[in-house]
């Protein structure tokens, strides 16, 4: 093949849809391929002229328009137009001129229509637009990963072991050993049916029974965890993976309605899915001191490149590792409460941030406040939880969680409040909105209880959904504020960097990425008065109002996913070359998959923040 031909198949395979087909297919391709050049102002495709090519852009730029003369699209470099009128009439259905000197590669229609029958990739990139491309190439990598696709009835190996709720101590424990089964259901009779009402493990024989020498004749009622964590057998793997992590038990009864199909064990999904996050977190309890924490802490960057290889998605990752990061906060309190003795009154510790939505990576720090029962008195309890707060932060920073830099931490006392005050704030926030102290308190409307009286935070989110529901002044200001950050994309579809500084020529992923996403979401979840906390979550909610045009959300969802995803390879693949991880990205660090979809992602991202201005009749004032 002559030199000229080979860089001509070298640059359409680096660029989507030609970048997975084989050199046979390119080169086919490239063999009948023809080479134009347009001067910039000029046209390349009139409406409703014959059209007999697939235009590739090798150099320079274009813009595409409806026939009503608006302008439809910008595209450039080793992108790809004049696709619609050749699966339809073979006529122009959108004008495209030059706005750049251009050297456009034209592939013959017969070419194109041989791709088209033969190449699956290609027929779904060439057929749909920017979005749904974007969506089919999401569908394409979840059907690869199967955590995403494997039910968790996969992993019920034996009908359920059961016994009635009247069993005695000795008794359940024989029924155990003889059935060789690590967790007894227990039943209730009593009523019209049998109803699950507790389940007993090795570990409640071990830690409640003997090691408390009760006697034989116990009732079992006495001992079994009657306040039950669930799962539905139409349920993902993953996420029957994510309950146990989110709620530390290592059983988990499988439920089809009211019927129990069967239990499975933390061993049995470690097994499956070859993750060590669940031993990761099972050894956190065991640690006896922060030494020990933070020695186990060195395994949570392998434990996040690991399920990155693993092709696990970006809530599994993001829910995973924020598991991690709530058990490293839990074990640290019962640690600090070991030390300093019961707390005088109760309380809960909150997670803020990304924690608290299920979205934490490896470059994180820790954003936390403590809600303290109202009867709280700062002269009599809060030298106590002043020196718990300290304990749990600087052993969260022992453990690689750095401090708030915002000082958003339950050692700063505005952050170790009384609910009542809590509410307080809450009420004034949404109540007399300033866009500055929005601006600052933005991060406490992401918020989860890890730890002690976990119904304070309930109780909160409840208050916070009443009221942002009912205050579009607040959620025009909440608007305006998610409108200061905007994703990196210029107006020839390029990627706008870093002009100076250590991060010259790189884009932020997290600040101009995923938080711009997480951001706008986050302001039509509380309009719909959700108190959902994830931005999946947020979306499903968003998903049953009028909120957002029919077709949003999921783009949003397939925008936040693919960009979520690109950061966290990217993370994964500094911490596989020694380098410190960070949200930093040069384009041509990416692939030219990367690249393309992630312009398609920005470019979501960018109508969803005009249709929130629009929305909410939110006025920018600057941008970050």
């Amino acid at each position: 093949m002559q030199a000229e031909l080979i860089e001509i198949r070298n640059h359409l395979a680096q660029h989507a849809p030609f970048d997975d087909m084989p050199e046979e297919t390119l080169d086919k391709i490239v063999s009948g391929i023809e080479i134009a050049y347009f001067r910039a102002g000029s046209d390349i495709l009139k409406f409703g002229e014959r059209n007999g090519y697939l235009h590739y852009i090798r150099s320079g730029a274009v813009e595409m328009y409806r026939r009503t003369g608006e302008l439809y699209n910008r595209l450039g470099e080793g992108e790809i137009f004049g696709q619609y009128g050749l699966l339809m009439s073979k006529t122009v259905r959108f004008p495209v001129k030059a706005i750049e000197d251009s050297l456009i590669y034209l592939i013959p229609d017969e070419i194109f229509q041989y791709l088209w029958k033969t190449d699956d990739n290609f027929t779904d990139f060439v057929e749909v637009e920017d979005r749904s491309r974007l969506r089919s190439a999401l569908s394409r990598r979840r059907r690869s990963s199967q955590p995403m696709t494997a039910r968790v009835t996969r992993l019920i190996s034996r009908e359920p072991v059961t016994a009635p709720i009247s069993v005695r101590l000795q008794e359940a424990a024989r029924i155990m050993t003889e059935e060789g089964v690590s967790a007894l259901l227990l039943m209730d009779e009593s009523g019209d049916g049998s109803k699950l009402s507790g389940i007993i493990t090795d570990r409640d024989l071990r830690t409640r029974a003997l090691s408390e020498a009760l006697p034989s004749e116990t009732p079992i009622s006495d001992i079994m965890t009657d306040s039950l964590i669930t799962t539905n057998s139409n349920a993902f793997i993953f996420e029957a993976m994510l309950t146990m992590l989110h709620n530390n038990v290592h059983h988990l009864p499988v439920m089809e309605g009211d019927t129990i199909r069967g239990v499975i064990a933390l061993s049995d999904i470690v097994k499956h899915e070859s993750q060590s996050s669940l031993y990761l977190v099972s050894n956190i309890y065991q640690q006896q001191d922060v030494e020990g924490l933070k020695r186990l802490s060195k395994e949570v960057p392998s434990t996040f490149v690991r399920m990155v290889h693993e092709d696990a998605n970006s809530h599994m990752i993001g829910s995973a590792m924020a598991g991690i990061g709530r058990s490293f906060s839990q074990r640290l309190l019962e640690l600090g409460e070991e030390k300093l003795g019961p707390p005088p009154v109760p309380y809960c510790f909150m997670a803020l941030g990304s924690m608290a939505r299920d979205e934490q990576l490896v470059v994180t720090d820790q954003d936390n406040a403590m809600v303290l029962d109202d009867s709280f008195d700062p002269t009599q309890h809060d030298e106590y939880f002043l020196a718990l707060a300290k304990f749990v932060s600087d052993g969260l920073a022992e453990c690689g969680y750095s401090y708030c830099t915002g000082d958003i931490m339950a050692t700063n006392q505005k952050w170790r409040q009384p609910l009542r005050v809590w509410k307080e704030y809450f009420a004034d926030w949404t109540e007399n909105p300033k866009a500055e102290a929005l601006l600052n308190s933005n991060i406490f409307f992401d918020l989860d209880g890890i730890h002690g009286q976990i119904e304070f935070t309930e109780e909160l989110k409840t208050f916070i959904a009443q009221k942002a529901s009912n205050s579009q002044r607040f959620l025009a200001m909440l608007a305006r504020n998610a409108l200061n950050r905007t994703p990196p994309l210029g107006f020839f579809r390029t990627f706008v960097m870093e002009e100076s500084g250590k991060q010259a020529k790189t884009f932020n992923l997290k600040r101009r990425g995923t938080a711009p996403v997480s951001d706008l979401i986050r302001v039509h979840s509380l309009a719909c008065g959700s108190k959902a906390q994830n931005t999946f979550n947020r979306l499903k909610a968003i998903a049953g109002t009028k909120l957002i045009p029919e077709d949003g959300v999921d783009n949003l969802r397939d925008a936040f996913e693919f960009i979520a995803i690109v950061r966290i390879r990217h993370q994964a693949l500094a911490i596989e070359a020694g380098r410190e991880p960070d949200n930093n990205v040069r384009p041509e660090d990416l692939s030219p998959f990367e690249r393309s979809h992630l312009k398609d992602a920005f470019q979501v991202v960018s109508q969803a923040q005009k249709f929130l201005k629009f929305r909410y009749n939110a006025q920018v004032a600057r941008n970050v």
